[in-house]
C-alpha cells in the first residue's frame, strides 16, 4: 500500500497493491498499519457509508463542525469518480483550495481526508458505488455544505463521464441550496485551522498513548 499527501494537508491517496489472476482481483483497501504509519495515529470507525450514483450525480461538497469533525476513507468499488477535498479551516496557508484524485475500479485508489476539510465527488458512469468510512456517525446538527458550483472554489468538474458522453450534473436539493464559501465564511460557519489542529493532535497523541 502506498500513501501521498496531497496538496491540501491532511489529505492523503492511498493505493492498494491487487493481486489479480484468471479467478478477478484480490486486494487490502485499507491496512490501520500502514494508515497509522503514515498518518501518526489511527482511523476511529463509527459508521461505514455506500452510496450509488448515476453519471453526472455530484455530492457536495460536506464538511462538519470541528469537534469532533468528521474523518473519511473513501473508495470506488465500482465505477468512477472524481473526489475533490475543499480546505474549509479558516487560518489554513491552503484556505479555499481544493485537490483531487479519480477513485474508479481500475486503479482502486482511496482518499483519506482528515476533520475539517470539505468532500465532494462527481460521478462519471452509471452505477458507480462509493464505500466510506466515517471517523463519526450523521448528526445533522453538525453537518454543512458548500455549494459544490461556487466561482470562488472554481473546482474543475469533468463535462464527460468515462464513455466520453457529456455530463448532466445532478445535486440534491440541499446541495443545490447550499451557501458559498463567502457566505458560510461570512456566517461564522466555518471550521478554525487552529481549533482543527489541536483536535488531530489530540487523536495522535491518543494513538502514541495506545
Amino acid at each position: 500500500m502506498q500513501t501521498r499527501e496531497l496538496s491540501i494537508p491532511g489529505a492523503w491517496e492511498i493505493t492498494p497493491r491487487q493481486f489479480g489472476d484468471d479467478r478477478g482481483t484480490f486486494m487490502e483497501w485499507f491496512k490501520e498499519p500502514a494508515f497509522t504509519a503514515a498518518l501518526g495515529h489511527g482511523l476511529h470507525l463509527a459508521q461505514a457509508n455506500c452510496s450509488v450514483s448515476a453519471a453526472g450525480v455530484l455530492r457536495g461538497v460536506h464538511y462538519a463542525d470541528v469537534p469532533p469533525g468528521q474523518a473519511k476513507y473513501v473508495f470506488c468499488a465500482a465505477g468512477a469518480v472524481l473526489d475533490v477535498i475543499v480546505d474549509l479551516r479558516v487560518g489554513s496557508p491552503t484556505f479555499g483550495r481544493w485537490d483531487s484524485v479519480l477513485l474508479d475500479d481500475v486503479d482502486r485508489r482511496a482518499v483519506y481526508l482528515s476533520e475539517g476539510l470539505g468532500h465532494a465527488f462527481l460521478s462519471l458512469a452509471d452505477g458507480s458505488t462509493v464505500v466510506y468510512l466515517c471517523s463519526e456517525g450523521y448528526a445533522p446538527d453538525r453537518e454543512h455544505g458548500i455549494h459544490p458550483l461556487d466561482p470562488d472554489l472554481a473546482i474543475a468538474w469533468p463535462t464527460q463521464g468515462r464513455d466520453g458522453r457529456p455530463l448532466e450534473l445532478t445535486l440534491s436539493g440541499k446541495d443545490e441550496q447550499a451557501p458559498s464559501l463567502a457566505e458560510a465564511l461570512a456566517a461564522g460557519a466555518l471550521p478554525q485551522a487552529d481549533v482543527v489542529a489541536a483536535h488531530v493532535a489530540g487523536l495522535r497523541g491518543e494513538a502514541v498513548n495506545r
